[in-house]
Parts: C-alpha cells; structure tokens; sequence
C-alpha cells in the first residue's frame, strides 16, 4: 500500500522510541521509502546506525551537516515526504513545534513539510495533562497537525496513566489512513453492515452462521482509507473493526435492521456485508415455521429482509450494494436479487468455491450490475473490496 511512498520519522528524547525501530521496519517492508529525523536527546536511547540499517538512508541529525550531498538537506526531504509522524513527541518538541521554534534538524523539516503531519505523544501522565502542554497539543490540531492520542498503560517509571506511546501497529494505520490511497471517497458517507446476527432460541442457545466478518470490515477499511466517513454496523464478528470508523455493536437481525433504518437517510453508499440469520423465534401471533435445530422442535419466524427494506426505502443519488452467497445458479439466483431487492449491485459468490466465502481471508467475487457482469479471480478480501469501491464509484458517476 505505500509503495512508493515517502514517510519522515521524527524522533526525540523518549524511551518509547523503542517502538519506531519497529516502525521503521514495518514501513520498509511494504516497499515505503524512510527517512529518520533524530534530536539530539534521542541519541541517548538509540543509535542512529540503528534507523540507518532498518531504512537504508542515513540520519537526519546535525542540521549542519557537511556530510550530505550539497542540497539543503531539511527542505530536500520535506519536499519528498508524503507523510511526517513525530513519535514519540516529548512535551518539549511538542512545545518548540507550537510556538514556531526551529532550532534542529527535526523541528527545521518538519515545519517545512506542507504533507499531513502526525504527532504521537509520549511522556508522563502528569506532564501529559499539565495546561500548558495540553494547550499546545490543541494549538497543533487547530493548524492541522494530526495527534495520535495517547493510551492508558503502564509508564516508564512504573506508573499507570495516559502517555504511552500507542503500539506501532496502531502508529502504522495513522500512516496508512493519510498516505496508503488516493482520496476518491473523501466526502462520502458509507455504512457497511458485517458478521452474523444471532437469534436466541434460550438463554443457552442461539441461531446465527458462519460469518466473521471479514469482507466486511475489509470494505470498511478500505473506504476509510480512501477518504470516506465509515459506519460499521458490526455483527458477532472474529476480527476487530478497522480504526477511524464509527462502530456500531448489534446482536440480532432486528437490532442490525434497527441500526441500518436510523443511519439509512444520511448515508450515501450502503453495503450490505453481514450474514443475517434467516430465522428467529416466533411470538404467539407470528406467522409460525416449525423447524428442527440440534434435535430440539422450534417455532421460528423469517427475519426482516433488510437489503429489500434499504433498496425500498433508498434515495435518488444513493448506492446499495448486497451481497449473495449461492450453492448454485450463481449468476441467475444473484441477479433476481439485484432486481428483487431494488439494488445497485450484488457481490455474488459461491461456498462451493475454492478460496471463497466464509473464514478465508481470500474471496472470489462475480460483480453484478443491471448492465454487466464481471467475473473477479481469487484475491485477498483487501483487494476484493477495493475493486467493489471502484466499482461503486464508476456507479455513482453514471
């Protein structure tokens, strides 16, 4: 996603900085180009030889350096970078940045640098809250500097307060959600529903299927980095939402249909992802099925059809996108339920392919349109989900 890329780390005087030579290496394997600016109070927790054997580029230390070609050096770099993260951010570089001071080679370049730029800080929790240091933590944000806040842990004098530095996974996404993708859907409102909905039989037992969530809450991140402003409406899923969404937990159908109607108006592009339980348990005056489930006789009723209810109640200008998972008659059973429920596309695919459906992190996805049908190979679900966002916004351009 960041290849060819450009991401400037700044370090400073933190034990934290630990976590960036980790993050250094993160970046370099997804083919990104990083470049290292040290404070000279960083240089007493890690080496600078450290950064320059995890990213192949020497250290951006001494603002004078005459060792670098003849260029000038701060400027060089900050026009290159598509992204800058200062992590971990002392109080003290934090301070220098808000009041306009460039007084070395980090502070010079990075207030040179017109990319998004991130703040990760990092110190006590004490400091971390002092008025000053808050205040110029939102002076930052007013003019544009992205803050990665802090979370909750355990310190490095053994206390327990906000100011640890988040893990480099989580730094790597702030990264990713400003430099990995064009911006296409910035603007856009999408809801995504994912996972499987369950019915209570009992206070034991339940009715629900094999989805985890992962088409799902691929397509969710997926329009997250590409812009979009993300609502999950979550099912039981086995993976964690994406970060930068808006996530909405829901247990059975009835909830997940609830949460879908109260969003429906304000939403551009719905994306119908979640497995939805077929049935639930009927009350006296429900129309009654009787079906058996682990050898116990129920009474059961069909759940509301919610992609029907979205493709009925949609607006003009509005995107709906299902999903249809067949054993059979792939393209002939998807289609009737393209026109059926009123949508704009249904991603049809089949449990009894290979690599595809539930469980996997690949999928193989036969797209489905009033015009056209496109037949997608087998790709990871990432993948598959960006092709259906493209999809989505050739539609909505029509």
């Amino acid at each position: 996603m960041l290849k060819g890329k450009t991401v400037l780390l700044g370090v400073t005087g933190s034990i934290a900085v630990y976590k960036i030579c980790n993050l250094a290496r993160m970046l370099t394997k997804m083919g990104c180009e990083v470049h290292v600016a040290m404070t000279p109070n960083s240089l007493n927790f890690v080496h600078p030889l450290t950064f320059e054997t995890l990213t192949k580029n020497k250290c951006l230390i001494d603002t004078f350096d005459r060792n670098f070609e003849y260029s000038v050096e701060h400027v060089s770099i900050a026009k290159k970078a598509d992204v800058v993260m200062i992590a971990p951010a002392t109080a003290n570089v934090i301070g220098k940045i808000a009041g306009g001071i460039a007084d070395d080679m980090l502070t010079t370049t990075v207030m040179a640098c017109t990319c998004p730029r991130i703040i990760a800080p990092a110190m006590n929790h004490n400091m971390l809250h002092d008025p000053i240091v808050q205040e110029n933590i939102e002076k930052l944000r007013r003019h544009g500097y992205i803050i990665a806040e802090p979370v909750n842990g355990m310190l490095a004098n053994g206390d327990i307060g906000d100011g640890k530095l988040p893990d480099e996974e989580t730094l790597l996404e702030y990264i990713l959600r400003e430099a990995a993708f064009e911006k296409d859907l910035a603007g856009e409102k999408i809801l995504v529903t994912a996972g499987a909905t369950m019915e209570s039989i009992d206070p034991v037992r339940f009715i629900t299927n094999h989805s985890g969530g992962k088409m799902g809450v691929a397509l969710a991140r997926a329009a997250m980095l590409r812009g979009a402003e993300v609502t999950l409406v979550a099912a039981h899923m086995e993976i964690e939402p994406p970060m930068f969404t808006e996530v909405v937990n829901v247990k059975s159908a009835a909830d997940m249909f609830d949460a879908v109607r109260e969003r429906l108006e304000n939403c551009d592009i719905i994306i119908k992802a979640a497995a939805v339980a077929d049935y639930t348990p009927a009350t006296t005056s429900d129309s009654k099925i009787k079906k058996s489930v682990g050898g116990l006789t129920i009474e059961l009723k069909r759940t509301t059809d919610i992609l029907k209810y979205i493709g009925e109640h949609k607006r003009d200008g509005q995107i709906v996108c299902g999903f249809s998972m067949e054993t059979e008659n792939l393209e002939e059973n998807s289609r009737k339920k393209l026109f059926s429920k009123n949508a704009d596309m249904i991603c049809a695919n089949s449990l009894r392919t290979a690599g595809a459906g539930f469980g996997t992190d690949t999928n193989v996805i036969t797209l489905i349109t009033p015009e056209e049908t496109v037949q997608l190979g087998m790709m990871s679900k990432f993948d598959a989900a960006n092709i259906i966002l493209s999809k989505i916004i050739e539609l909505k351009k029509r």
